[in-house]
């Protein structure tokens, strides 16, 4: 509803090659330049300039993206709009989440989605919380369950709409045969001479680890970092170390592990946030979407869901 050439310019500003930019966008690159060259000739004015290998945006081109943003908002809302005069819920929802919550609760929400309105499909992707947003910017995904991104958009981003929708406790992982293995609840300082294992650096579960033990006033000792969580459970297992496991993340039950809580203030948490295009959440598919995955998040004692 809005000029294409925007919508690329918007998640340019985004992705900051046009490389990028075309992948997102399922482009060739040649086809996001002469997009671009094309707009900037049409309003007469300096959009880019060249950084490198990247590209940045003029003084010009972010002024043009403040109404454009704008612009995309607007279109959202009177798509909901126009949604509600059809008869029924019917058509595609699109919704990705990172892999403990899809897990968890959007692929099960998904499921009650589509024996209650037959006539609605729902198409799920899994991804990084970092991804979840361009896949919803670009179109890609109408609704994400993300974790607040370090470097993603801010709170207040005027492209999307993001509620907090759950605090996910953090328990401590230890092996079966751990000293504190037989403890119901621990005090995280209570692992601080222990071997940590980790995620990548800089990704979320390292980043959890490392802000959970300085608020519990040590700096972990990693030996071992893993992918996922399954990885990690694996050197839990054998003794490599102990680490911080999301509440909501499946283990099978033959892993030699114990989960505990943790007890203190504060006690770890990650707090998940929904995450739609602006404008787009009175949309009737979009509503009952994210009405179902919180009332999957409500139906669980071992979570906290807040927000509205």
């Amino acid at each position: 509803m809005i000029d294409p050439r925007l919508q690329t310019l918007r998640v340019l500003r985004e992705r900051g090659t046009v490389t990028a930019t075309a992948a997102a966008l399922h482009l060739t690159p040649s086809t996001v330049s002469q997009q671009l060259r094309q707009l900037a000739r049409d309003l007469d004015v300096p959009l880019l300039e060249q950084i490198g290998r990247r590209v940045r945006l003029t003084a010009a081109g972010y002024a043009l993206l403040r109404h454009a943003d704008a612009m995309a908002a607007e279109a959202e809302r009177a798509r909901a709009e126009l949604a509600t005069h059809r008869a029924g819920l019917a058509g595609v929802l699109r919704i990705c989440a990172m892999p403990t919550v899809l897990v968890a609760l959007v692929a099960p929400a998904a499921s009650r989605l589509r024996e209650s309105h037959p006539r609605l499909s729902v198409e799920l992707m899994q991804d990084e919380s970092r991804h979840c947003f361009d896949l919803v910017l670009a179109g890609d995904s109408d609704i994400a369950v993300v974790l607040p991104a370090a470097g993603g958009p801010a709170p207040g981003d005027p492209r999307f709409e993001q509620h907090p929708l759950l605090d996910e406790p953090q328990d401590l992982l230890v092996s079966a045969d751990h000293p504190l293995a037989g403890r119901s609840s621990v005090a995280l300082a209570e692992a601080a001479a222990d071997d940590w294992i980790s995620g990548l650096e800089r990704i979320t579960h390292d980043l959890v680890i490392a802000s959970a033990c300085a608020a519990a006033g040590f700096t972990p000792r990693i030996t071992c970092r893993a992918v996922d969580f399954l990885g990690v459970a694996a050197m839990v297992e054998h003794g490599f170390g102990v680490s911080l496991i999301s509440r909501l993340a499946y283990l099978p039950p033959e892993f030699g592990v114990k989960r505990i809580p943790l007890h203190g203030d504060p006690i770890p948490i990650r707090r998940h946030l929904t995450c739609v295009r602006r404008g787009s959440a009175e949309h009737p598919l979009i509503a009952v979407g994210l009405a179902t995955i919180r009332a999957a998040c409500e139906e669980r004692s071992d979570i906290m869901v807040v927000g509205p």
